[in-house]
């Protein structure tokens, strides 16, 4: 991905251009997900039939033509996740095989582990907004990467009326935040901050530079990681590290209390978009899925711009059929550091094909961060 950028120069030769260096780590996450996302997907197709099996024939009503094919192929290259049967006078059907049937039936005890934190994460995101509303429709586009349960509206939200209700706004329908809770309106980044002790010594504040790499030991800095063959001089290094000092308003007070101009505003943008992302299980959405929330949460116009400014932060990727934004602290190389109980069961479902679970803190894989 090229992005242009325009300098000014004395000499008033040729604008020159600067390359949005590529994270393959991060674009390799793209393809790593493709054939669990396929094994899942069939899985809950599989699972949601009354006989919890599914004619063979029938897949195409369920997934159209052209993914039939691919379902087709994940069913024969499978054998230990789906099990064929029939022939002769019985039409071919597929079920899951015994193991898979044994797996499967953990994911209600990881589902109900994941309620409260469902809970705790959208009561999070309708504080972050600025009416403490957003329409349904909305949280509906984002409901898989929030982790939320397919009608969710009727069977989670009702179980919890002390916290959301859903009214009609101006002919929409949005859900509402019932009760501020000002024990939840703490970001994931202060919690880290405040997990490695740089809060509490923030009152005692000492004498450090930035280092190269980016990261600045304060408690209103955020976690860089520079793509490899990024190298960057002096003067951005200044720059970034008078960035990183500034102080900036916390992502869940009000933004119309804040003029967009004030770069101390500007910051607080960088913390709401952090704060997004972390909200979900693997710290990613899509940027369609990040922008639709531009309203509620008072994004720049340019989003894409400032994503691609605080790229030691953030990073976008063209892999996939939708261009992604990952949170890349979340991330050490292409494994997720922290799991929620519904990936932890994924990946151990998944992990029947073949391709092994996946790992869930730093220790079990080695870093591929580059320091410069």
């Amino acid at each position: 991905m090229w992005v242009p950028v325009r300098y000014r120069s004395g000499g008033g030769g040729r604008p020159k251009r600067k390359i949005y260096y590529r994270d393959h780590e991060l674009d390799r996450v793209m393809d790593l997900q493709k054939k669990p996302s396929l094994i899942l997907e069939l899985k809950s197709i599989i699972q949601s039939q009354k006989s919890r099996s599914l004619l063979l024939r029938d897949l195409e009503k369920e997934v159209g033509f052209v993914k039939k094919w691919n379902f087709m192929n994940a069913i024969e290259k499978y054998p230990s996740i789906f099990y064929v049967g029939g022939g002769n006078r019985t039409p071919p059907f597929v079920r899951l095989a015994q193991k898979a049937e044994k797996i499967a039936g953990e994911e209600a005890e990881a589902r109900e582990s994941m309620e409260p934190i469902l809970v705790k994460n959208l009561r999070k995101l309708l504080m972050l907004s600025v009416d403490c509303r957003v329409p349904l429709e909305k949280i509906k586009f984002v409901e898989s990467g929030l982790g939320l349960p397919n009608g969710f509206e009727k069977t989670l939200i009702p179980k919890y009326p002390e916290f959301f209700s859903v009214k009609d706004v101006n002919g929409n329908a949005c859900l509402l935040l019932e009760s501020w809770d000002s024990s939840l309106a703490v970001s994931a980044r202060e919690e880290k901050l405040a997990s490695e002790g740089i809060l509490a010594s923030a009152g005692n504040p000492r004498k450090v530079r930035i280092s190269k790499d980016g990261n600045y030991p304060g408690p209103h800095a955020f976690e860089m990681s520079f793509p490899a063959g990024f190298r960057p001089n002096m003067s951005y290094l200044e720059e970034l590290e008078k960035w990183q000092k500034m102080e900036f308003p916390s992502p869940y007070l009000n933004a119309r209390r804040f003029e967009i101009a004030d770069p101390k505003a500007r910051k607080r943008v960088v913390g709401v978009l952090h704060e997004l992302l972390s909200l979900t299980m693997e710290k990613r959405m899509t940027s369609a899925q990040l922008d639709a929330f531009h309203s509620e949460c008072f994004l720049p116009s340019k989003l894409l711009l400032c994503l691609i400014k605080h790229h030691g932060i953030f990073y976008i990727t063209n892999k996939g059929s939708r261009s992604t934004v990952f949170l890349k602290e979340a991330y050490d190389g292409t494994n997720l550091i922290d799991k929620c109980p519904m990936l932890l069961f994924n990946d151990k479902f998944a992990a029947l094909s073949g391709r092994g679970e996946i790992s869930s803190s730093r220790e079990m894989m080695p870093s591929t961060k580059h320091v410069y």
